[in-house]
């Protein structure tokens, strides 16, 4: 029985006889269509698995020395039945995307076969990916080797679903008791303009008669009488393709609304009608209900989730200029998501403002310090609109809050669309993005983040998924697939040649939907936290992380991130845990840091790395010596990564406590208040 199967949790097990049904019928369908009715036992089988889960590997290609390709389907599996191959030694070169096949004596990459009907070989690949790419979920023959092999699959309609051929960006969120999914622009198998007005689809819940997301998605389309997945935003005569984003649903007097963002494009992608859209349950198409001022970022968009804030339920959004971060929000109602002045940006623009390149009006204190916050019809501040104020002088590089660093090289990391969502096993706020201008590919390198509240502090990054030359744009999270509290989510992103300089399309993968797991109990994983300076009265500055702040309720009294440094839960070898002493001085108490555990029941306030001279040189340049600075004249003592530091009365210790990892941004960025409502 294959791996497939026997994953198919107890409660499940009465659908098999329903899903292998279809999977039967298709087969006698692809026999009796085949040259002379080839059966399963004329194809050679090939089965690529991934050599630590076991688990077959789809998107890998095989390619001989005549350049004859083959890919995996989402099973890992290829058939073969090619003539001039059967009953010869066959070289095949093997590759994907984030896998590798180790190289022979010539730096080659392949594996020699014989190529006999009825029989089969298994290669196994070294995942380079820390995600682990799972299946596809749309498109034309997502088990086409599968069923050629007489190999069991997971779904209703392996191999032609809706007609759909290739399927655009997702916007997805459960709706009354099911999943309801809503796709981009759409292909059909008869002709090469598809449908382009937005497709649909429901699925069952995983546990109430859906699969298992590590399975698969049983998706059942919207259709039209020709069968073809139908558009599910049916305005008369658009100037162009009609794009969704923003899915969300509202409650009110006991019933449950679903709503999206939706514009009409031109064919030139500006936008010429931007507006919200209501889903006719008994229609089952969206119906638009108002629209909104365009270019303004002040609408529904990406991902969103709902949270509290000081007792008001928001929905938080991600503006296309943003890329994953949600630094736009609306009080969660009706009435006010209707209305574009109701919206709010967390911005560092005057209250009203809108980026006007070199007249663009900051907010700024007395002190002319950047004034971050939200504030209603206000406009939020891009990466580009960022970088375009600080070359024309107006901010400095260390006040922009959307800068991530690759953990690894310190790289800016360029968010370009993804989602942000609270997640139970980390206890904090993930981000899974597409990195805009990265290697190798422009649009394909997916990254993971993590911050203590919406709005950040966003810093640290680590990617999880390459894509070779490819792109895979807008990915998300689905979090009401997530497992065991959310230490396994899931995430799908597009994957296509579109924004590349690909000549080697990929047959059926091509502009479709992959879906990707990510265990984040993976140290790989453990990224750098924000150490806070707390204001305590009669103790000068405290230092903690998240959970130490939370434990206190200290987020009032916070007053800088002066370093980041890892958390308990780090899972990693050479880091030394420091702790804090409260000690007593001329004026009440500070609080020293030192690595040695002052008594058995101490806790350490975070981890670092062991300052040596000889490190110093050998470390990427984030990670910084951290010194201590004494006042002699209160004997209050604090700590910086600024090993020339200036302040008045303060002598600096000779030597660092440790090495921890410096802050680049000046900026105080905290959204304390917002508690998660989401629940699935």
């Amino acid at each position: 029985m294959s791996i497939v199967h026997d994953r198919i949790s107890t409660q499940n097990r009465k659908y098999k006889a329903i899903y292998l049904l279809p999977v039967i019928v298709a087969m006698v369908m692809i026999v009796s269509a085949l040259p002379g009715g080839a059966s399963p036992g004329q194809y050679y089988k090939i089965t690529v698995r991934d050599s630590k889960t076991g688990r077959g590997v789809p998107l890998v290609e095989l390619r001989t020395v005549n350049d004859i390709r083959y890919y995996t389907d989402s099973n890992g599996v290829i058939a073969i039945n090619d003539p001039d191959l059967l009953g010869h030694s066959i070289y095949f070169s093997i590759s994907s995307p984030g896998y590798k096949y180790p190289k022979d004596s010539f730096g080659y990459r392949g594996i020699a076969l014989k190529v006999i009907a009825g029989t089969s070989a298994v290669i196994r690949l070294q995942r380079v990916n820390i995600a682990e790419r799972l299946y596809r979920m749309t498109g034309g023959g997502i088990y086409r080797d599968s069923i050629l092999t007489g190999t069991s699959t997971p779904l209703k309609h392996p191999l032609l679903d809706g007609k759909v051929m290739g399927q655009d960006t997702v916007e997805v969120t459960p709706y009354r008791n099911r999943i309801y999914w809503f796709f981009g622009d759409t292909q059909r198998p008869s002709y090469p303009l598809g449908q382009f007005a937005t497709s649909g689809a429901t699925s069952r819940l995983p546990g109430r008669g859906g699969l298992d997301p590590s399975q698969g998605v049983n998706l059942k389309y919207w259709v039209g009488a020709d069968g073809f997945s139908r558009p599910m935003i049916p305005i008369p005569n658009p100037p162009g393709p009609i794009w969704v984003g923003g899915l969300f649903t509202l409650s009110s007097k006991g019933e449950t609304h679903l709503y999206t963002n939706f514009a009409e494009v031109r064919h030139d992608m500006s936008i010429a009608i931007d507006g919200l859209a209501e889903f006719n349950d008994k229609k089952a198409v969206f119906v638009p209900v108002c629209t909104y001022p365009t270019g303004d970022g002040l609408r529904p968009e990406g991902h969103p989730f709902m949270a509290m804030d000081h007792g008001i339920k928001y929905l938080y959004f991600q503006s296309t200029a943003m890329g994953a971060f949600p630094l736009v929000r609306v009080v969660a109602n009706a009435a006010d998501v209707r209305d574009a002045a109701k919206f709010e940006s967390f911005t560092c623009l005057q209250p009203g403002g809108r980026y006007e390149g070199k007249n663009t009006l900051l907010d700024r204190n007395a002190d002319g310090h950047l004034v971050w916050g939200w504030k209603k019809n206000t406009m939020a501040l891009g990466e580009d609109q960022a970088n375009a104020l600080i070359k024309d002088g107006k901010m400095r590089a260390d006040e922009r809050i959307t800068a991530l660093h690759d953990v690894d090289t310190n790289k800016r990391v360029l968010s370009d669309g993804g989602s942000v969502y609270w997640n139970a096993y980390l206890n904090r706020w993930i981000m899974i993005t597409t990195q805009a201008y990265g290697s190798p590919s422009f649009l394909g390198e997916v990254w993971f983040s993590e911050a203590d509240t919406p709005v950040g502090p966003w810093l640290y990054a680590k990617k999880i998924a390459t894509h070779g030359g490819y792109t895979f744009y807008n990915p998300t999270q689905l979090p009401f697939l997530d497992q065991d509290n959310g230490r396994l989510i899931y995430f799908q992103g597009t994957y296509t040649n579109t924004f590349s300089n690909v000549t080697d399309i990929t047959p059926r993968y091509n502009y479709n939907q992959l879906m990707y797991s990510l265990d984040l109990s993976d140290p790989r994983l453990t990224l750098p936290e924000p150490v806070y300076s707390v204001g305590v009265t009669g103790k000068g500055s405290e230092y903690a992380q998240r959970q130490g702040v939370v434990t206190n309720n200290w987020w009032k009294q916070i007053r800088s991130v002066p370093f980041y440094a890892m958390p308990q839960n780090h899972g990693l070898p050479s880091l030394i845990p420091v702790y804090g002493v409260e000690t007593h001085i001329k004026q009440g108490y500070t609080e020293m840091l030192q690595t040695t555990q002052p008594n058995s029941s101490a806790t350490p306030v975070f981890y670092a790395l062991p300052y040596t001279v000889a490190s110093v040189s050998k470390l990427p340049d984030d990670i910084v010596p951290l010194y201590s600075y004494t006042d002699s004249a209160t004997g209050k003592v604090w700590y910086s990564t600024d090993a020339h530091a200036s302040f008045e009365s303060a002598v600096r210790s000779e030597l660092p406590l440790c090495e921890v990892w410096k802050n680049p941004c000046s900026q105080l960025v905290l959204n304390p208040g917002a508690v998660p409502l989401d629940t699935y």
